[in-house]
Formats: C-alpha cells, structure tokens, sequence
C-alpha cells in the first residue's frame, strides 16, 4: 500500500486544474527552473516582488490554509496551478521557514528594494559632512544585518553574539572606509573641484563592498564555493554542474552555496 503522505500531494496535484502560464505546482519548490540563469533571475524577481507587503492578514491564512490543503490531500476542487504558487509565494515571501512566524516588513526579502532604496540615495547624496557619512553606512550596514538575521537559518542557532561581532565588524569597517576615503579625496589638491565631486559618488562602494564580505553583515550572501548552509541567511545547495559554463568553471568546488531569498 502507498504512503498516504506520499499520494496526497499527488492526488492533490491531479485535482488542481492545469493553468495555461503556470508549471504543475511543487511543494516547497521554486516556481521557475533553477538550471538556467534565466530561470533563477525570475525566481529573484518572485523573491523581492513588493506587492507581498501590502497582503491582508486573511488573504496569508487562506494562503496558509490553501497548502495545508494541498499537502494534505484535501485540495478543493477547481484550484489552478497558478493559485497554488501565488499561495507559496505570499507563505514564502512573509512567514519564516523554520520558525512559522511573520518576518518584520522592512526586514523581508520583498522589501529590500522599497526600504533599502531611500538608503542607497542617501549614500550617494553629494557633499556630504562627517556626520551625514557615517549616518548612512551605519543605517545601511544596520538594516542589512537586520535583513540577515531576520532570514537566517533558524535550524541551526547561531549565538547573538556572532552576529554582534559581524555587525560590529561591518559597520566600524564602512565607516572606516568612507570617512578615510573622504579625508584623501578632499586633501588630494591636483584633483578639481568637479573631479572630487566625481570620485566621493564612488566612496560608497568600496566602502560597503569590504564590510560585507569580512563580517559578513553587508547584504544577502550570494553564492560561495565551499560554504556551509548553517548561515545567517537561509541557504540552498545546487550542484556546479547545474550552473552555467563559466560560473562552473571558476571554481573546484562539487556544490555551492546560495540565498534561497535570491
């Protein structure tokens, strides 16, 4: 006899009608093939799609409930393809994986781009004093690292105190960074007033880049050959030989290491 937790997703799948735009629905898997970089660019898409944010808290439960349904084998009868992932897509985009709870607005992974926005404009204001400096790398190293720990890997807690070290470590790092590049740009006497203007727009970006990558507090991780998935962030595996030729080829490593988020 078959596993009843192994049919009903399957009867379930049956009973969901086919949708003309949409793949047969999966359960917990992406929507969009993970094989192709056309495929996983749409997946991002899907992932920071700020209409999530303004979902109604009776439109979630029904989302909620629509794959309970599902899962269980009880799927009502007319429910499309197309239902079943927008449904996977509100769960995913505001209740966290491990821990069933509602990830904090301006911390999910669909309001990255309508809160981290106003920030990254602050960043690049011109003429910018001291103060306004380190004002917006600290915002912008504190809202990263709260978008880090509010997706983090739930399964495996890591301490607080690693995460203050890294948070810590990032924004004493990006300010470092600004304000000492700053200083030079504004002491280096053989650059004009329009050059000097040209070169603090681009202190920014080393300023965040390092930061990130040492205390690993700057922003959503990307791919890294060799990591493990017990990150701040939640992370996925997929094997080098599903990537493209190229990102292949630049690493000896069998699987890497993404952000399921992007």
């Amino acid at each position: 006899m078959a596993d009843t937790a192994t049919t009903a997703p399957v009867a379930a799948a049956s009973a969901a009608s086919a949708s003309s735009d949409a793949p047969p629905f999966q359960l917990g898997k992406p929507r969009f093939q993970q094989t192709s970089f056309y495929g996983r660019f749409r997946h991002f898409l899907d992932i920071i799609d700020p209409r999530t944010l303004f979902v109604t808290e009776r439109r979630l439960r029904e989302a909620v409930q629509l794959l309970e349904d599902y899962k269980h084998g009880t799927l009502r009868p007319g429910v499309t393809n197309e239902q079943l992932w927008s449904a996977q897509k509100i769960k995913q985009a505001i209740l966290h994986p491990d821990t069933n709870e509602k990830i904090f607005m301006p911390f999910r992974m669909s309001g990255y781009i309508p809160f981290g926005t106003p920030i990254v404009v602050g960043l690049l204001l011109p003429n910018q004093t001291l103060a306004s400096t380190i004002f917006w790398q600290w915002l912008n190293q504190s809202h990263n690292a709260c978008v880090n720990y509010a997706n983090r890997n739930a399964t495996k807690p890591s301490p607080v105190s690693k995460f203050i070290q890294g948070y810590l470590g990032a924004v004493i790092s990006a300010v470092s960074i600004a304000v000492g590049l700053n200083v030079l740009v504004q002491k280096a006497n053989k650059f004009t007033p329009a050059t000097r203007l040209l070169i603090q727009r681009f202190v920014p970006f080393p300023a965040v880049g390092p930061a990130g990558d040492g205390a690993d507090a700057s922003g959503p991780a990307h791919a890294h050959p060799g990591a493990t998935p017990d990150h701040h962030v939640r992370a996925g595996e997929i094997e080098t030989s599903q990537l493209e030729p190229e990102i292949a080829r630049a690493t000896s490593s069998r699987t890497v290491v993404y952000n399921k988020g992007l």
